[in-house]
């Protein structure tokens, strides 16, 4: 997957990067870059900057002075956070605890990444963070929970393992189509009406942020969504996986 960045309009722009399973199957990642009121700008996760796609970050931040903060938004998300700090020295740093005890070598900030001081520090965005299931699950492998981040003013929304979509060329001249993480079972806590919590919060999310149009999902390509699509399609994988879910 070629390194891009992706214009959404106002002030907000998706870089799709490059991440390979064991070294072959490239199966992408990504970050964001949000420009805020102020004329600074934050970045949505990290990934390491090369070549004409760094040249091009760099020029509308001003050689990276204006970057104010790196919201690290999934806590097993943390390949590129070192790069990320050193490439944005004057950058603010905020993880969850994962982060803080994985990388060790970051300065990282007190307040934590999914923290409502976080939140309120950037009114241009709106966070969720799923209920329900583990946000750092104790199995390395579960990555079903991240820190959802939506931009209302350019209708995208950040999100890396929770929602993912098929190949995006399976969506050519179809209703785009969203599923749950297949990790999001074994994500579930150890707590009555799990699986009911972690359903009634995606579809108060689909109600919430139904005028999302532009899907950003870390291991997918980015999808368009028209109007009224985004919630039909979350509401409809929530409606399939509810019977499995609030069984376990």
């Amino acid at each position: 997957m070629t390194d891009k960045i992706i214009d959404l309009g106002s002030g907000f722009w998706n870089i799709r990067g490059s991440f390979k399973l064991g070294g072959l199957i490239d199966i992408g990642t990504q970050c964001s870059l949000v420009q805020l009121e102020s004329g600074k700008f934050i970045f949505l996760d990290s990934y390491s900057l090369t070549g004409e796609l760094r040249d091009k970050v760099m020029s509308l931040t001003d050689n990276g002075t204006k970057v104010e903060a790196i919201l690290n938004l999934h806590p097993f998300h943390t390949i590129h956070c070192a790069q990320m700090a050193k490439d944005f020295p004057t950058a603010i740093n905020y993880g969850s605890e994962r982060h803080k005890r994985k990388i060790t070598e970051v300065n990282w900030a007190d307040d934590l990444v999914e923290s409502e001081a976080v939140a309120k520090r950037y009114p241009e965005l709106e966070f969720s963070l799923p209920q329900g299931i583990d946000y750092i699950s104790d199995n390395e492998m579960i990555h079903a929970s991240s820190l959802l981040a939506f931009h209302p003013a350019s209708k995208s929304l950040h999100v890396d393992d929770t929602f993912v979509t098929p190949p995006a060329k399976i969506l050519q001249a179809i209703l785009p189509e969203l599923s749950l993480h297949p990790t999001t079972k074994k994500a579930l806590t150890d707590e009555p009406n799990a699986g009911k919590k972690y359903c009634d919060w995606a579809e108060n999310l689909a109600e919430k942020w139904q005028k999302t149009e532009n899907f950003c999902a870390a291991h997918s390509d980015m999808v368009k969504f028209g109007p009224g699509e985004f919630k039909a399609a979350l509401l409809k994988a929530v409606a399939k996986a509810r019977p499995k879910l609030e069984k376990a």
